[in-house]
Order: C-alpha cells, then sequence, then structure tokens
C-alpha cells in the first residue's frame, strides 16, 4: 500500500513539474559509411587543431521538495562488487544539430536541462554520494541523497569536425575533451569520504551536431539503469520539444524506477561482513579515480566500430553448429560475436600468457531467485569469466573453442546466477594481474540504444568511451535498426591493422560457406 502511495504522489508531481514545464519552454522558445560485405576498411580520422571552449558550469538537482531529504540506499553485494571499475565509466551519444551555438543555448539548451531535473527526481541515485564512513569494515558504504545535492553539468563548444567525431575508424584520444570530469570526492572531519557518482557534459558542435557524455561510477548503477534513465530523460525533453507534455496526464513517459532493495539484501546467499572486508583497497582506489586519463596515454590508441549484419551472424551460427558434431549447443548472437572478437584479439596482441581469460556479465532482474521489477534501479549483474588456454584459442578451431567456453558459463548462469559470487573479488584480484590477457564485455544491443530520442532523431553514433582504457570491447544494437549487431574496440594501432585484417579473413571465410 506505502508503493501505491507513493507511485501515485510522484505521478502528480511529475504531471504538475510537467505543466509548469509547459511554461518554462515557451518562455525559452521566445527568447531568441557503408563498408561492403565481410570487409571492413581500415582508415583512421583524428582532429587536428581542436579548440575547446567551455560555455557555462553548472549544477542541475531535482525539483525542489520532490524528494524525502535525507534519502538513504544501502549497497547490495551486486554493488559492493564494482568497487573494483575504479575509473568512472563513460557514455557518450552525438545528435545531428544543423545550427549555430546561440541557436542551441537559446532553444534547446533549457529544455535539456528542465527536462534532466524532472527526471532525477525519480532517478535521484545519480544525483546522490556514495558515502564511504571511517570503519566502512564495520559500517558498509551507502547512497545519501540531500536537498542540496546535485549533478555536475558542463557546457562546452569545440571546433572538432563532427563526422570524424561519428566515423567508425578514428583515434582514440578524438572523444577525450568531450568527457566530463566527476568532482573530486572530499573528506569530513570525522574521516566520512563523500564520493560524487555523475556528471554530465554537453559539447555543441556548430551547425554540426552536439554531444551529451555521462561519466559515473559504476558502483551506483548497471548498464540497464543508466540506460533506462536516459531514456527518460530523452522523452520527457522530446516531449517539452514537441509541446506535448500536458498530454501525458498522470502517467509518466516511461515506468518508474524502482528502488527497493529488500530481495537483494535479504537474500540467503547474499555475502555479509567479509565481502566489505574484501573491498578495502578498492575503497581507497576509487578515492582517487575521478577522471580520465588525458592523451598521452592514448597518442596511439585507435577506435574501430564494427557492424555484423544479421545475416553474417546467422551464419557463424550455422558455421559453429555444423562444427558441433558431439552435441548442438544454443548458439546466440552474443555467443558468435564475442567468439569471433575474442578469437581475433587474443591472435593481434604481443602478451604471451598461457592462458587468457574472457569476462562478461548478465542481468538478474528476471530471475526467479529474484523476482525483481524489470524497472529496478541499481546493479543486478552476475560476473563470469571464461578460461581456455592460448594455443588452444588461436589454433585453426579458436572460435569454436571459444563459443563453446562461453556457451558452457551461460549454462552455468542458467542453473545457478550466483555461481562463484563469494570468491569474486579475490578472483578478480588474480585475473588482472599485469601480463594477463583479460578482454570484457560492455554494453549490449538488448539495451537499444540507439532508440534515445531527444527530439532531433536517432543519435549518430554512441558507444562507451572507457574500453580505450581497458580490454573492453562494446556491444550495441545497431543505429539501422535492421538486426544486426555494433562492436566497439580500441586498440595500438599497429595491433588494429592486424586485427583487422585477421578479421576481415575470418568472417570472409565463414561467410563463403
Amino acid at each position: 500500500m506505502k508503493v501505491i502511495k507513493y507511485r501515485e504522489m510522484m505521478r502528480h508531481i511529475f504531471k504538475f513539474n510537467l505543466l509548469f514545464s509547459h511554461l518554462i519552454s515557451k518562455q525559452y522558445n521566445n527568447m531568441s559509411n557503408t563498408n561492403m560485405l565481410h570487409h571492413h576498411e581500415i582508415k583512421f580520422y583524428h582532429n587536428e587543431t581542436v579548440i575547446m571552449k567551455v560555455i557555462e558550469q553548472t549544477q542541475i538537482s531535482p525539483p525542489p521538495s520532490s524528494l524525502p531529504s535525507p534519502t538513504r540506499i544501502p549497497l547490495t553485494f551486486f554493488d559492493i562488487s564494482w568497487f573494483y571499475c575504479k575509473p568512472p565509466l563513460k557514455r557518450i551519444f552525438f545528435y545531428h544539430f544543423p545550427h549555430p551555438t546561440h541557436h542551441f543555448l537559446q532553444t534547446t539548451l533549457p529544455i535539456l536541462k528542465h527536462s534532466l531535473s524532472l527526471t532525477l527526481q525519480h532517478f535521484f541515485p545519480f544525483t546522490s554520494n556514495l558515502i564511504i564512513p571511517p570503519n566502512s569494515h564495520n559500517t558498509p558504504p551507502f547512497i545519501r541523497y540531500l536537498d542540496e545535492d546535485s549533478i555536475s553539468f558542463t557546457i562546452a563548444e569545440s571546433s572538432a569536425d563532427f563526422n570524424i567525431l561519428i566515423s567508425d575508424s578514428q583515434d582514440a584520444q578524438n572523444w577525450h575533451p568531450l568527457v566530463p570530469n566527476l568532482p573530486p570526492p572530499r573528506t569530513e572531519q570525522n574521516g566520512t569520504c563523500i564520493v560524487p557518482l555523475m556528471a554530465i557534459q554537453i559539447t555543441i558542435l556548430p551547425n554540426s551536431g552536439f554531444s551529451i557524455c555521462l561519466a559515473f561510477k559504476h558502483v551506483v548503477a548497471d548498464g540497464k539503469s543508466l540506460h533506462h534513465f536516459m531514456k527518460f530523460w530523452a522523452f520527457v525533453s522530446k516531449a517539452i520539444t514537441n509541446n506535448n507534455e500536458l498530454s501525458l496526464e498522470y502517467s509518466p513517459p516511461l515506468d518508474l524506477p524502482s528502488h527497493e532493495r529488500d530481495r537483494v539484501l535479504k537474500h540467503p546467499t547474499a555475502p555479509k561482513l567479509n565481502y566489505f572486508q574484501e573491498i578495502q583497497y578498492f575503497v581507497l582506489e576509487i578515492m582517487k579515480s575521478t577522471s580520465l586519463v588525458r592523451d598521452a596515454a592514448y597518442a596511439n590508441k585507435v577506435r574501430t566500430s564494427l557492424v555484423l549484419s544479421r545475416e553474417e551472424v546467422q551464419k557463424m551460427k550455422g558455421w559453429i553448429i555444423d562444427k558441433c558434431k558431439d552435441s548442438t549447443p544454443h548458439m546466440s548472437t552474443f555467443v558468435v560475436t564475442c567468439s569471433l572478437i575474442w578469437f581475433c584479439m587474443v591472435k593481434s596482441e604481443q602478451s604471451k600468457s598461457d592462458l587468457v581469460y574472457f569476462m562478461f556479465f548478465a542481468d538478474c532482474r528476471d530471475r526467479r531467485e529474484f523476482s525483481l521489477s524489470k524497472t529496478y534501479f541499481g546493479n543486478c549483474l552476475a560476473s563470469y569469466t571464461v578460461v581456455v588456454n592460448r594455443g588452444e584459442l588461436v589454433g585453426k578451431d579458436g572460435i569454436l573453442v571459444a563459443a563453446n567456453a562461453i556457451e558452457r558459463k551461460i549454462r552455468d548462469f542458467k542453473s545457478d546466477a550466483l555461481l562463484g559470487v563469494e570468491t569474486l573479488m579475490p578472483d578478480y584480484r588474480e585475473i588482472i594481474k599485469p601480463g594477463n590477457s583479460v578482454k570484457m564485455v560492455s554494453g549490449s544491443p538488448k539495451l537499444d540504444v540507439y532508440e534515445t530520442d531527444f527530439g532531433w532523431g536517432k543519435p549518430k553514433k554512441s558507444d562507451v568511451v572507457h574500453i580505450d582504457s581497458s580490454s573492453s570491447i562494446s556491444l550495441s544494437d545497431c543505429r539501422d535498426g535492421r538486426g544486426g549487431i555494433e562492436v566497439g574496440l580500441a586498440l595500438e594501432r599497429s595491433q588494429m591493422t592486424n586485427f583487422i585484417s585477421i578479421y576481415n579473413e575470418q568472417l570472409g571465410d565463414i561467410c563463403s560457406m
């Protein structure tokens, strides 16, 4: 009954704020590459001289008195495990906008700000801070919202070439000036650490487009929660832009996020105090990691986006299943895509470690163990690590070896979502030792990244920025909506050349059969 009343209250607040935004927006308005099949051509673009100018640095908060203060959210073991993710995550969206800067500032920016404020009343953990008590092995960290909390919001202008920024192959450092820095953590007199959780930067590319980039701590939310937030913000912005907000009546545009955590916290296999003791090292490190390492570390790295069409994926599935003589496992799009990319990445690298690792994550929201809402906000990912011998992976049947190994781990997830959760932290510390070959997956085509429409159409480009500081690959849906899968990765220039050559050869051979 309390949940129903809360939701009804939030719906009334939402309608009131939308009515108010109708007046606000009117006031503001008065202010005056196509690749050949099976072949990826490698051609990297870079911006020679780019001038960046910060136009505005401000803070965005939920509407006044729209939330109880303080509001405290406990961390679950799904959240705590992400303390090992030291640098913030970064996701960027590029939109076509063929107008000058002053037009954007007068007509579009006020709507983006106001719609963000309306959205944050529901997704308030992004506005909040991570609180780390001085003795976090006894009192675990938690998320706390106060009335005065807000998100760092930067507006900048760049002279960079918009077409280069949305190209499929370019220097990795091209996007770095478009990424916001999270405000630094601070320590109170009693030793309590206060860690901001999100920052947003909008960068205008005059007469071409603009970008929206978010930097956030993984401990607050996973990809599904982030993209729920982005779609909610985009829907509200689009409604205000099109003067349709009055037609929303009492219903918010999308399902509200659920902040109920009891089912996870009270799960019988949830790790207890020993789990928090494992993160003491990472608690110290999270205090130091707030910004992107700048250009020097990535001077020779390049970023590439590959697209596997639906037809190519189907041919890969058939090819792998035909090779599986003793069994007929279910080969999903995820399995065949990751198998091909992992094989090509390891075969193209210089590392000679005997074992190679592949980490991926599975959403647990619909697992019977938890019976969570599909709009559960926070982290709800199980982690799985595939380990194979390097010689087997780079051999003639390497893609098949990878596919079978990944598929077996997915079967493990289906039988027990929490398998290995107790040893996750020590296992991770062992895996990330220098010299190991570790690849990770970020994103998912199920997140429908290219459906994030603020009123100016689908994004021209969207990707995970931080893959250039790790050995990650990103997966997403394709902008053309034809059912393919988009893969993003960033490698040293020489390795990327090798990778593309191996990729074209392998995919060409498979699809020609």
